[in-house]
């Protein structure tokens, strides 16, 4: 399937104050050089505050990075569960219309959706609050069939419980997901037959849990109090527990020996108009900028690197250590540079 980005896109994107905390939180997870390997995070992030991922976004996030914009944009469109257009303002609806669920009745719920929000999937009602898509499947084949909105399951549906919860999140509000059938779980449905007792509990775990936050379809904008923590009582302080101070860590020797004379030429200007440093795989615009900073403009300055310079480079010049070697800026720059 052809993925696109929408021609109608938002002149910017950022992330809340506390959303771009956690990002950078994320990013600290990986060696330095590997910061790429935050990139789904980061975008899954940015689609959960705003809804959908815009260009701005991915862009944005690919700075963060340091990774070409084309690169970002090939991970957002070759996962599905990015959505690259505004779906439903309150919620989207995912339709799984498996094996499981398409023996059970999912193309009724698919016709429902048809019906009350828009006939065809990823466009939004008329009134703009909900969308639909069909999926493959959830893994809640048990309870057939079912749907995702937010991040609940909705299981054993029918064309007039999935009309009446469209309803109900077109009003705003947050309908009792988990089974809609009477069914506690997963249980037979001629009821349990062992392991019954329920602990008096009104619903499942993972349901009462859901109840307990009401926020399924909710835009994450990085307030929310994560589920480990346990509120504190009023009138009462939570211990502090210090943690040791981490012993430095001696600094890993370069792979290459290298002195100061290995310093490879830099410019104070570039030689004419500069090149686009960008075309080397590995180099995005905040690298290039690094680069030109630190006086490299051309392809023939990379190209004539030796392992040494190479190695006084890849310390001093660039934030993304190793990425020099990794990536063979030297091979592509002598091919970009004939």
């Amino acid at each position: 399937m052809l993925r696109r980005l929408t021609p109608d896109q938002p002149e910017s994107f950022a992330f809340t104050n506390a959303n771009m905390a956690w990002a950078q939180e994320q990013i600290k997870k990986y060696p330095e050089g590997r910061q790429a390997s935050a990139i789904i995070p980061l975008l899954w992030r940015a689609q959960e505050q705003e809804g959908w991922l815009s260009k701005p976004a991915i862009e944005g996030i690919a700075d963060m990075l340091g990774m070409a914009y084309i690169r970002a944009l090939e991970v957002a469109t070759f996962y599905f569960m990015f959505q690259l257009k505004p779906v439903g303002s309150v919620a989207h609806i995912q339709i799984c219309g498996t094996l499981s669920c398409m023996l059970c009745g999912s193309e009724d719920l698919i016709a429902v959706c048809q019906e009350e929000i828009n006939e065809k999937p990823y466009l939004p009602s008329a009134d703009g609050k909900l969308s639909w898509e069909e999926v493959e499947c959830l893994g809640a084949c048990t309870n057939a069939p079912m749907a995702q909105v937010g991040k609940d399951y909705y299981e054993d549906l029918t064309a007039d419980t999935l009309r009446g919860l469209l309803k109900d999140f077109a009003a705003g509000n947050v309908p009792k997901p988990g089974p809609q059938n009477g069914r506690f779980a997963a249980e037979p449905k001629g009821g349990l037959t062992s392991l019954k007792d329920k602990t008096g509990e009104a619903h499942n775990g993972s349901v009462a849990l859901a109840v307990s936050i009401g926020d399924s379809v909710k835009r994450i904008d990085g307030s929310e109090v994560p589920l480990w923590v346990a509120p504190v009582p009023v009138g009462q302080q939570a211990a502090v527990v210090e943690k040791p101070t981490p012993k430095a860590k001696a600094k890993p020797a370069p792979a290459v020996a290298y002195s100061d004379d290995d310093k490879p030429e830099l410019l104070s200007a570039p030689n004419g108009e500069a090149d686009d440093l960008k075309m080397i795989k590995g180099i995005g615009p905040k690298l290039e900028n690094e680069l030109n900073g630190a006086g490299v403009y051309h392809f023939s300055q990379i190209a004539s690197w030796t392992e040494k310079e190479v190695a006084w480079a890849d310390e001093n010049l660039v934030s993304f250590k190793g990425r020099i070697s990794r990536d063979n800026w030297v091979s592509q720059a002598k091919e970009l540079a004939t």
